[in-house]
């Protein structure tokens, strides 16, 4: 990844998180809705370039990812201004480019899906390209229902709230890694009595039975959930949350046991903490939901903060972090003081962010030298 593309990839993201605050300092009586810009700059234009980009796995970005990011970005100001025609007409734009990316790299039906011998890293890979299209697709769907046709009417259906979905995209490639880092079985000597259960369990081929069922568990769950939310299912959204939070905890056991071990997956396990963390905060926030008194009032609104901090900006950006320099690693960074610095930022100055200006401020600034650390670093030479 060339200088100049980093460069630009940096500032989406730290824009993203700076729209995120832009709330607390406008005066009072503006309504532009900031968090619109804070969602789509890191997800859309941020996170969607990088898939395309990696998909394609060429040392500089091509015309097709370039072409994304820029209708991507003009895609976000013209919702952000509800200018919605044509950004109805540039979601589509968008989606066809994704397809073409993918039919490129996989083929028009996903029926690797359903072949045992297809890596599983190489499923999470396509469906996050597929979720990304279909995300645009049905982004422009939801408009023309909302804002002209009103055919369809759920509360939950709001347009805000639907754009989150370009999260999920991410989690797949970042999960599309994380599975292209594990073996198929552990190669250690046991050399202790208490090692030979786990030894048993990530032996071939039930590593490869967990592996796919993580992948089915991960997708199919999260529709499911998306639904249930539609329909306001308190009960099936608690039992879904659960089933996805098992299944988190089952992956991160198997990339720890079966992950290579090399400087990625400092950074890539770190990003399972943040996942795991947002697992339990997702269980908890559906559970205030049950007690309206308390749902009401700021802690529910805390727990959403710190859900999506931890999401967008612990989870998914571990991910894209490993991907952007996935040419040049290992590279010259202190891995876990970075990681520190990273949780930090991301679950104690960015919530505090919310009440008090100077942490929001202290959360910008130190969000975007993470960034530069990452983006920055040299890679090492390594001898031969």
């Amino acid at each position: 990844m060339s200088i100049r593309f980093r460069s630009v990839l940096m500032i989406l993201m730290s824009s993203a998180l700076f729209f995120g605050f832009l709330h607390l300092f406008v005066p009072e009586g503006v309504t532009h809705n900031f968090e619109r810009l804070h969602i789509f700059l890191f997800n859309l234009c941020s996170g969607g370039t990088i898939v395309l980009y990696f998909t394609e796995n060429q040392k500089k970005a091509s015309k097709k990812v370039i072409l994304f990011c820029l209708l991507a970005v003009i895609y976000a100001i013209l919702a952000f201004f509800e200018h919605y025609i044509p950004a109805m007409l540039m979601s589509l734009g968008l989606a066809f480019v994704v397809e073409t990316v993918r039919v490129k790299k996989f083929t028009f039906f996903p029926v690797d899906f359903f072949k045992s011998s297809v890596p599983v890293s190489e499923k999470f890979h396509q469906a996050s390209l597929l979720c990304l299209s279909i995300g645009l697709v049905i982004s422009c769907l939801v408009i023309l229902n909302n804002n002209y046709l009103g055919i369809i009417s759920f509360p939950k259906l709001k347009l805000d709230t639907f754009f989150l979905g370009f999260s999920f995209p991410l989690s797949l490639i970042t999960m599309s890694v994380m599975f292209s880092f594990m073996r198929d079985r552990t190669e250690f000597k046991i050399q202790n009595s208490k090692f030979k259960k786990l030894h048993t369990v990530f032996r071939a081929p039930h590593s490869a039975f967990l592996k796919n069922a993580g992948f089915w568990s991960i997708n199919l769950g999260v529709i499911i959930f998306f639904l249930f939310i539609l329909f306001e299912k308190l009960v099936l959204q608690l039992v879904v949350t659960t089933i996805l939070f098992l299944t988190v905890i089952m992956i991160f056991y198997l990339f720890c046991g079966l992950g290579v071990n090399i400087q990625q997956k400092n950074f890539l396990a770190s990003g399972m903490g943040f996942l795991l963390f947002t697992s339990v905060t997702g269980i908890l926030y559906i559970i205030l939901e049950f007690f309206p008194e308390y749902y009401a009032g700021d802690t529910s609104e805390l727990l959403l903060k710190l859900h999506s901090f931890a999401s967008l900006y612990g989870w998914n950006l571990s991910g894209l972090a490993v991907i952007c320099r996935h040419r040049d690693f290992p590279i010259r960074l202190h891995s876990n003081s970075v990681i520190i610095f990273h949780w930090i930022t991301v679950l104690v100055l960015a919530p505090m962010g919310i009440y008090f200006r100077f942490f929001a401020i202290c959360a910008i600034f130190c969000y975007t030298v993470f960034l530069y650390l990452i983006f920055s670093s040299k890679g090492l030479k390594l001898q031969t």
